[in-house]
């Protein structure tokens, strides 16, 4: 593996900057003799002749430039074909994703909207159309088609708006991380603070809080700890009592801190000022809470789903292996045979039993969230509500049938 590695370092430090500099010098001597024979053509043969050793020299500069890379290419890739083996990926006959090609492009496309790729998200979806293809028949191919049609309409109905959405998150992200700058997310939060307490998300007070921090230490302002508690305090003074109630503690924590603004390093509070991860921290909860203000999961599904694939990949050539020397087949519908160990942020779980009525949730009886975040099943909540407003029944909440919103597994 270090054999791997060392090409691995060598062709990272590969760049075709000498390349490119005498491809330019090349065109310049090109387009020189251009201009002179342009401004004088009775001396094209002169200035041809006088081009011609120069431009042999400058291809052949070119030409090492590129061997010289060619060459740590090759040495790389015979390091990969070493260290990994070709290997066929196991057929495990049952492929149920080959039926759900439409779906799979969708969700290609989804991707490729998410991370700002909008036109070609939608260009991807019109290659990705299906040809027309006699032995179909003709109503299959118009029913495809019409699939199609409507995919495509609405990529390009939701590009311009999630293109607005994506590129202001993009924005407060590379000011959050790159700038230290929480200005940006905190309006975000604030203008969506009603849908965000619905959810029970703290993301407000977790900017506010981290905003205290910056300020205390003053990051980027000043070097005098005594100026930073000031302006922290000032700070909280006008932030902190809208959020009084909800986190008392905390608040009160961040307040007491200010007490050893002389010597925070060695106080009961430096778990609050010197951590790491905050702002990442900070970072991933913002992008989980716009996300899912979109409807989306934080993560992309595809790359969730390419990864846990990567993952289950050895176990399924392990498994291919057994079949072939015991001479048995796959038969299982719809799912793997064996149990693949994936990481708990890879675990998704489509059931829900209604912790009411004890029933597995279905179709025409969805879970349903309330306003307080706990959920019931459909028929349930229609049991306790009866049309007027009704107790949450795991906490003190009020609400009404229509607040409730379905949740989708």
């Amino acid at each position: 593996m270090e054999a791997l590695l060392e090409e691995h370092r060598r062709y990272d430090n590969v760049h075709l900057g000498h390349a490119v500099n005498d491809c330019q010098r090349t065109i310049d001597l090109l387009v020189s003799a251009r201009d002179t024979i342009a401004a004088e053509p009775q001396k094209a043969s002169i200035a041809l002749a006088k081009l011609n050793n120069p431009v042999k020299q400058s291809f052949d500069k070119i030409h090492d430039d590129l061997k010289a890379i060619n060459s740590i290419q090759n040495k790389y890739t015979k390091a990969l074909d070493k260290k990994f083996k070709d290997k066929t990926l196991p057929d495990i006959g049952n492929d149920v994703l080959s039926s759900q090609s439409r779906l799979i492009n969708r969700a290609i496309a989804m991707h490729l909207l998410r991370e700002g790729q909008f036109s070609v998200a939608s260009t991807f979806l019109q290659e990705a159309e299906p040809q027309p293809d006699a032995a179909d028949g003709l109503m299959q191919d118009v029913r495809m088609r019409g699939m199609w049609e409507r995919d495509i309409a609405n990529v390009k109905l939701h590009s311009e708006g999630l293109q607005q959405q994506f590129a202001e998150m993009y924005h407060i992200l590379h000011e959050l991380k790159q700038q230290r700058n929480l200005d940006p997310a905190i309006r975000w939060a604030r203008s969506n603070s009603k849908n965000l307490d619905q959810r029970g998300s703290n993301l407000e007070f977790e900017l506010c809080r981290l905003q205290f921090v910056a300020l205390y230490l003053g990051y980027g302002l000043h070097n005098s700890p005594s100026m930073g508690a000031v302006r922290a305090w000032e700070y909280a003074k006008q932030e902190f009592p809208s959020f009084q109630q909800r986190y008392t503690k905390e608040t009160n924590q961040l307040m007491g801190s200010l007490v050893y603004s002389a010597n925070l390093t060695a106080s009961p509070y430096r778990q609050y000022f010197y951590n790491d991860s905050a702002w990442e921290d900070v970072a991933n909860s913002f992008t989980r809470e716009f996300c899912s203000l979109l409807g989306l999961s934080a993560d992309s599904p595809l790359y969730i789903a390419a990864t846990a694939g990567a993952i289950a990949l050895p176990t399924l050539v392990k498994l291919r292996a057994i079949m072939k020397d015991k001479r048995t087949e796959w038969t299982t519908e719809d799912e793997l045979p064996v149990d693949t160990p994936l990481p708990p942020g890879y675990q998704f779980h489509s059931i829900f039993v209604c912790p009411v009525s004890k029933e597995q949730s279905t179709e025409t009886n969805p879970p349903m969230m309330m306003p307080c975040g706990h959920v019931i099943c459909k028929e349930s909540l229609e049991r306790i509500s009866k049309n007027s407003r009704f107790k949450c029944p795991y906490c003190p909440s009020e609400s009404h049938y229509q607040d409730a919103k379905q949740v989708y597994l």
